[in-house]
């Protein structure tokens, strides 16, 4: 955790802030993205929030004053999440974005596998009237459990008078499988009036189908633009060893202390930074300078975490551990870097937000224009447009 001093406008007053990374769960989209982001701004006491969508992070610079419970229920209300409790942030997050990715994976497969059979059923055997009842069937679980995200974010989202991509697609499929069943159990209602009953379970179906293939490829694309942050958490090792009271201890990384004695020996990773206090070696410091020829060390010698002891062992006294390393350091730029906006950016954040708003208008708007001028077929007809606007 990084403390700076923020200078107040009144002389010789300051006041103490602090900028951390939090993971966040439950975001879907960019507006959900922009939704943190907004809501972080506006709690009393965070001076900037910058959410970092690819990642599913936000940095948070807030004062003193104000606890991570805050900005954790700040989120909480409106169905997002921080974790504020892992010893390793950055860890946790990758944890985080692994667990959705397979959540994705597995809900993505298994809604392909029962959305073709509908699809054909709705395709080719349209006449066949058993074969709307077996995708009524089918549907369910595709819509109200592997797609059930879909509609729990869309309703957290109506809780609090706000809308997002999810509430297009929960509005869209959900009018659809609903006018489906209506035609599939009251047939009559139609048919005393001349017009044919159509069920739309294929195109309900289809559409939390390859929406949750869009977001498995888009989850597998946030995976490989962390691949850099991976590789250098990889750097540093979890475990070391310490001199105490002569003797040799291993302890974990997240216990290690400044002024402790640490033992390296050939071919170990350096796990914190520090000055060597005994013995002398060659260094691979290529992870910081780009040399690949190592550098010799010796008594008094700086070296760095994450870097490769190469022959002899040496003994060094730890001087900065945890996130006040190096490589603390250069994965905090490299994911600061990862979640800062371009100029581009912040115009596309402010679409969204009205983006939703919009399409829902206009939805609204065919439907009523729809019932004025589509005769005898009006309400059939409002309503398919309208749901037409919502999908497309």
């Amino acid at each position: 955790m990084e403390t700076t001093n923020i200078l107040d406008t009144k002389p010789k007053e300051q006041k103490t802030g602090t900028k951390k990374s939090f993971p966040v769960t439950g975001m879907t989209c960019a507006a959900c993205a922009s939704s943190v982001e907004s809501i972080l701004s506006h709690t009393d006491g965070v001076n900037k929030a910058t959410v970092n969508f690819a990642s599913n992070s936000v940095l948070v610079d807030y004062d003193a004053s104000v606890s991570e419970e805050k900005l954790q229920n700040a989120l909480r209300e409106v169905g997002y999440d921080i974790i504020i409790d892992a010893e390793d942030p950055a860890e946790a997050q990758q944890e985080l974005q692994q667990k959705h990715y397979q959540d994705i994976k597995y809900r993505t497969i298994w809604s392909a596998i029962l959305t073709l059979p509908i699809f054909i059923l709705g395709m080719f055997f349209m006449q066949w009237e058993p074969g709307k009842w077996v995708s009524l069937v089918l549907t369910i679980p595709v819509l109200f459990w592997f797609g059930r995200s879909f509609f729990i974010n869309a309703f957290k989202q109506a809780r609090f008078a706000k809308a997002n991509m999810d509430t297009l697609v929960a509005l869209s499929t959900g009018m659809a499988f609903l006018f489906s069943v209506f035609n599939t159990l009251f047939p009559e209602f139609w048919l005393s009036r001349g017009i044919e009953p159509h069920v739309y379970y294929e195109a309900a179906t289809v559409i939390i189908t390859f929406i949750s293939l869009g977001k498995l490829l888009e989850e597998r694309a946030k995976s490989n633009t962390s691949s850099a942050i991976k590789k250098l958490m990889g750097l540093q090792p979890k475990t070391l060893k310490i001199i105490e009271d002569g003797e040799e201890k291993e302890i974990p990384i997240s216990e290690v202390q400044v002024g402790q004695t640490i033992l390296v020996r050939p071919g170990e990773k350096i796990p914190v930074d520090g000055e060597v206090s005994k013995g002398s070696s060659y260094v691979d410091e290529s992870m910081i300078t780009g040399e690949p020829v190592p550098v010799q060390k010796s008594k008094e010698a700086k070296v760095f975490a994450g870097t490769v002891n190469q022959k002899g062992s040496f003994q060094f006294t730890a001087e900065k551990v945890g996130g006040e390393t190096l490589l603390s350091q250069i994965i905090k730029m490299v994911q600061e870097a990862q979640g800062s906006k371009a100029p581009v950016q912040k115009l596309v954040d402010k679409i969204a937000g009205i983006f939703v708003p919009i399409v829902l208008a206009i939805s609204i708007i065919t439907f009523i224009v729809w019932m004025f001028v589509g005769g005898d077929n009006a309400f059939s007809q409002a309503l398919l447009t309208s749901v037409a606007v919502l999908v497309i």
